[in-house]
């Protein structure tokens, strides 16, 4: 039994003494405490749907060869919405509904593989269609949450749930990963890509980007979204710093081919020619095989960047995209050789695709 269930037990068992001792009073049960509850839940939700809802759009895209595809996106601010690169990036023509409006045609302002985000422009939207604040900070894990968008062309639909995790790492298109992202187990379909994960004030957690499995579903974060989206809007581009390594995290079998007397951190397996690490940070030298498994021997193992701990790349990636720009010079704690030392690093942009 858990402490709720404890709780509802104790209480359920003082209100039947008191109501014992007074004629005419019946004391509440615990079906009535639990329907209490529910209901109370139930509002939640839907105050937080109405709160929000206005503010969201169904997104139609068409292209010359296809059918289109549909989306969801929500204010951000003024006349500009946000979605996913992913729902407009390949459109020819883009239409937007608004639970109080028919189909208004729109336009990307501009879009960013690296981060799945794009912005489009409405200029004739509803009053009722106003922006959604962002959270501060990455919610704790726990924290309620609900989806909210069009999931099968289902338009205005809602499914709640909890932050799963944090600071995870997505897989993007074009071969990099996007950090920085939220889990959730809130029911995420085809549809509700772009639309918002908020919690039950109304305040965006997330872009949705795509759900993994079942129970399984990620947005990017607020934090991303914060500094990617407003230079689409001002320069039509975001630049995304760049090391130009291939990295991985420290694996059992890396530790035991290079000695290692830890296992935070993240290996460079390889430095890209002409990269900004090149000549700065020292790749594999070598391989190993160890338990089956071939590992490289010999690269520096970063673990830390401007005195930012680097125990996974998760870390490492959220670090460059949140606190760095590129032409920055950043510090970087290696361990190399057996010793720990610390190498300047001036960080380039990454490549066009």
């Amino acid at each position: 039994m858990d402490d709720q269930q404890t709780r509802r037990g104790v209480l359920g068992s003082m209100a039947a003494a008191v109501g014992a001792g007074v004629a005419g009073c019946q004391a509440p049960t615990l079906d009535t405490a639990a329907g209490a509850e529910e209901q109370s839940a139930s509002d939640g939700y839907n105050a937080v749907y109405e709160q929000v809802v206005d503010s969201v759009a169904t997104v139609r895209t068409y292209t010359e060869n296809s059918r289109g595809g549909q989306g969801s996106a929500f204010v951000y601010s003024d006349d500009y919405l946000v979605t996913n690169e992913h729902v407009v990036g390949d459109a020819d023509e883009i239409y937007v509904r608004y639970r109080e409006s028919g189909w208004i045609e729109s336009a990307v302002v501009a879009v960013d593989a690296y981060s799945d985000l794009a912005v489009i422009e409405v200029t004739d939207k509803p009053a009722s269609a106003t922006p959604l604040p962002f959270v501060e900070a990455d919610p704790g894990v726990g924290t309620e949450v609900v989806a909210i968008g069009n999931p099968f062309g289902l338009s205005g639909s809602v499914s709640a749930g909890i932050v799963s995790g944090v600071d995870r790492t997505l897989p993007a298109a074009n071969g990099f990963s996007i950090p920085d992202a939220v889990q959730t187990d809130a029911a995420v379909n085809p549809g509700n890509s772009g639309g918002p994960l908020v919690t039950l004030d109304g305040t965006v957690v997330g872009v949705i980007n795509s759900g993994g499995g079942d129970n399984i579903g990620f947005a990017i974060s607020a934090a991303l979204t914060r500094r990617v989206v407003p230079s689409l809007i001002d320069a039509g581009a975001y630049d995304h710093s760049y090391l130009g390594v291939r990295l991985t995290d420290l694996t059992p079998p890396i530790v035991e081919a290079n000695d290692l007397q830890t296992a935070e951190g993240v290996y460079i397996d390889e430095v890209v020619t002409d990269g900004p690490a090149e000549g700065v940070l020292e790749p594999s030298d070598g391989e190993d095989v160890v338990n089956g498994v071939r590992v490289g021997v010999g690269g520096d193992v970063v673990v830390a960047m401007d005195e930012t701990p680097t125990p996974s790349r998760q870390h490492l990636s959220s670090f460059l995209a949140l606190e760095t720009t590129p032409g920055d010079t950043i510090a970087v704690d290696v361990l190399r050789e057996g010793s720990r030392e610390t190498v300047d690093l001036t960080l380039g942009e990454r490549p066009d695709i």
